[in-house]
């Protein structure tokens, strides 16, 4: 073999090496995607299908990311009261019989209307209980023909398009509660909850349960609140405003992640979000939603649930 012929051959196998080298360093730099990964489920590009007809039947409800307001807040419990301040009960000015009775219990009255007759044992002669005030018939403790007695109410009549909600406050918190403070009261009708401003806080507190009471005047024009019966409340301390929030129950976690389901025609998008301060009710998005994009809120986990039947059939 010439000279010439063995430079040639040694320069292939140098060249042969070196591609070899190449491919097997190529290979290992770009693996191929791992199995079950996003990547290859595709759930942030493609989301989980569901008709409108599907979302309705699920509960899901759907929102749009918007301004909020955070609260700090304290939670009470309380008790709406019929108002002291225009309640008057009614006593009879002599004992008697109960001869006539005109109203009952739930009956509304004008000032000066006829409640009852008694006839009175000193002298025989019928006289009449009259409304003091308009408004109406809470409470009634005579009957016809019993014996009316001035040291026992017989009916007593208020004034209800205002309560009372009185708040027990818990011993801790008295310092942070101050006259004048929002509170949000739900009175558990599913109705929006009300809006009122404290307007007394009692100087003494109760031995038994350590708290103290605190009172809110609120109106009560459609009669839609009911004494006696219990409500909640938030009482706000301090109110912070927010470019982006969402409903605090529309936050899920796919695989240690932070997710919002976004709404995209047919399909639940999985969008990661940064979330800042919150409430029991909002949470702030610092990243990851706009103001506007609608999203799943009530119910959300059920799309949670569809994107992991996806997950298990990508799986087989």
């Amino acid at each position: 073999m010439s000279r010439v012929s063995k430079v040639a051959m040694a320069a292939g196998v140098i060249i042969a090496a070196a591609v070899g080298v190449y491919a097997f360093s190529s290979s290992k730099a770009v693996p191929p995607t791992a199995k079950g990964s996003v990547a290859e489920k595709g759930h942030g590009s493609e989301g989980v299908e569901m008709s409108d007809v599907k979302v309705a039947a699920a509960g899901i409800e759907i929102a749009a990311a918007s301004k909020g307001t955070l609260r700090d807040s304290i939670q009470l419990n309380g008790i709406l009261q019929p108002n002291q301040e225009t309640l008057v009960q009614v006593t009879p000015r002599f004992p008697g019989v109960v001869r006539e009775i005109r109203k009952r219990i739930g009956d509304r009255v004008e000032k000066g209307d006829l409640l009852a007759k008694v006839e009175s044992n000193q002298s025989l002669s019928v006289y009449e209980m009259l409304a003091p005030i308009s408004g109406t018939v809470i409470d009634r403790q005579i009957s016809l023909g019993e014996y009316a007695s001035e040291q026992k109410p017989a009916f007593t009549v208020a004034d209800i398009s205002t309560v009372w909600v009185d708040f027990s406050v818990n011993r801790r918190d008295l310092p942070r509660v101050k006259l004048g403070e929002t509170v949000l009261i739900d009175v558990g009708d599913g109705g929006k909850p009300i809006e009122a401003k404290l307007s007394y806080i009692s100087p003494i507190g109760s031995s038994d349960t350590q708290s103290a009471l605190a009172r809110t005047v609120i109106p009560n024009d459609d009669l839609r609140l009911k004494t006696g019966l219990f409500v909640s409340a938030r009482l706000i301390l301090t109110a912070k405003e927010v470019p982006v929030a969402v409903k605090s129950e529309a936050l899920q976690t796919v695989e240690n992640r932070t997710v919002v389901f976004v709404r995209n025609g047919t399909k639940f998008e999985v969008r990661d979000v940064e979330i800042g301060a919150r409430d029991p009710e909002q949470v702030e998005i610092v990243f990851g939603l706009m103001e506007g994009d609608k999203y799943a809120t009530k119910n959300s986990f059920v799309v949670k649930a569809e994107l992991a039947k996806g997950s298990a059939s990508h799986d087989h």
